[in-house]
């Protein structure tokens, strides 16, 4: 096991999906924040590095410290999509151990629905073209139409089925039924006969981007978080148990000829967290993994290490993801970004519920849940795409 240099302390997850103009997306960071210190026991003036995606403002380097009032030693803005604050907690593993600070603060917030901010299916063109998208920019390829690409080309290569996916979604909609916030959501943003889902239901959702329904997609929602990593010897004077970073990898991936866009940039930076923290998938209890559409969990799950590439969708099978059964993980309890909330970089919420779990206060708790992987995907997984994976363990 490794070293337990550097631990999430506090947390918080901001409670509307939809906030209909009446906070913006720095009110939702600093509210999440401010509650998340309090959460550790801790206050503005202890924290000493801030880790930002720039979601909230232009310069979040610059501008985001003056609006916290902090005056801090290290400054992270990297941006990576979906993946920012698994990137953000490792780079905050680094700095701790290299004694460049004591106290980490990560923040999110977004205002995506309220914005009506088409995530998945509209336009991608920004008026230019970057090199790395010349390729598929100009064709008018949406998002939702490049994972549904990777969803075909599993079916062809591995026989992979759209019941089989389901099996996914069913899983993280139990445990979001189970979750008060995710009902919420749910009721806030308008879904059409909440509860429990069963395969058939997914099957016969609309059709978005064939082969994917409409229950394979995440929501659109508002929403924030935050995120306190504090020192060990910080760490243990909190008002919280300890939830240690025993393990970080991070990884790239892009379009190649040849390549397989089946296999995600999880299959680079999972072995490194895996062996930084000195175990493996078959000891993990909790799989948070970034749930954008059914086809990125099953494809993620297999670069992780839970079954071998093109195995996915037996392993899903039988509602073996949830967390009252036995022979897997239990997937994204808190109702993942298929069931509770998605406002467009969904990376912190797995390091919340992560420790929510090891802690023991999830609301679709695991029994003596003792080891998590939180595992970040940003950009789009067929084609240019980041990957963070982190291995938590409880105290």
């Amino acid at each position: 096991m490794s070293t337990r240099t550097a631990a999430i302390v506090g947390i918080h997850e901001y409670p509307s999906r939809n906030v209909e103009g009446e906070v913006n997306a720095l009110q939702i960071k600093a509210a999440s924040a401010a509650a998340a210190l309090a959460d550790a026991g801790l206050n503005w003036s202890d924290v000493d590095a801030l880790y930002d995606a720039s979601e909230g403002a232009a310069m979040s380097g610059l501008m985001l410290v003056e609006y916290f009032g902090i005056r801090p030693t290290v400054i992270d803005t990297t941006q990576v999509g979906g993946s920012s604050y698994e990137f953000h907690a490792a780079h905050a593993l680094r700095d701790i151990a290299a004694g460049k600070c004591r106290v980490a603060l990560l923040t999110y917030g977004s205002t995506a629905h309220s914005n009506a901010f088409a995530i998945g299916v509209g336009g991608r063109g920004m008026g230019t073209q970057t090199p790395a998208e010349n390729l598929d920019v100009f064709a008018g390829q949406t998002l939702v139409a490049n994972y549904a690409m990777v969803a075909q080309r599993h079916m062809h290569q591995y026989g992979t089925t759209s019941a089989q996916l389901a099996e996914i979604a069913t899983a993280t909609r139990y445990h979001g039924m189970r979750n008060p916030q995710a009902v919420e959501a749910m009721e806030e943003l308008e879904f059409i006969d909440i509860r429990e889902t069963t395969v058939d239901d997914v099957l016969n959702s609309r059709m978005i981007a064939d082969p994917l329904h409409l229950l394979d997609c995440c929501m659109i929602s508002d929403g924030g978080g935050a995120v306190v990593i504090a020192a060990a010897d910080v760490a243990r004077d909190c008002r919280q148990p300890p939830v240690w970073i025993l393990g970080s990898g991070e990884a790239i991936k892009y379009p190649t000829n040849g390549g397989d866009i089946t296999r995600s940039a999880g299959e680079q930076s999972a072995p490194m967290a895996f062996g930084e923290a000195g175990v493996s998938a078959a000891e993990i209890d909790i799989a948070m993994i970034y749930d954008s559409f059914t086809i990125t969990v099953l494809t993620i799950l297999e670069d992780l290490g839970f079954c071998a590439k093109g195995e996915g969708g037996d392993y899903v099978s039988g509602g073996r993801l949830r967390f009252d059964q036995s022979g897997g993980p239990a997937l994204n309890t808190d109702g993942g970004g298929l069931s509770s909330n998605h406002p467009g970089m969904r990376g912190i919420f797995l390091l919340i519920e992560a420790a929510r779990q090891l802690r023991g206060t999830s609301t679709a708790q695991v029994a003596d849940a003792r080891l998590a992987v939180a595992h970040g995907n940003g950009g789009m997984l067929g084609a240019r795409h980041t990957a963070g994976t982190i291995i938590l363990g409880a105290d």
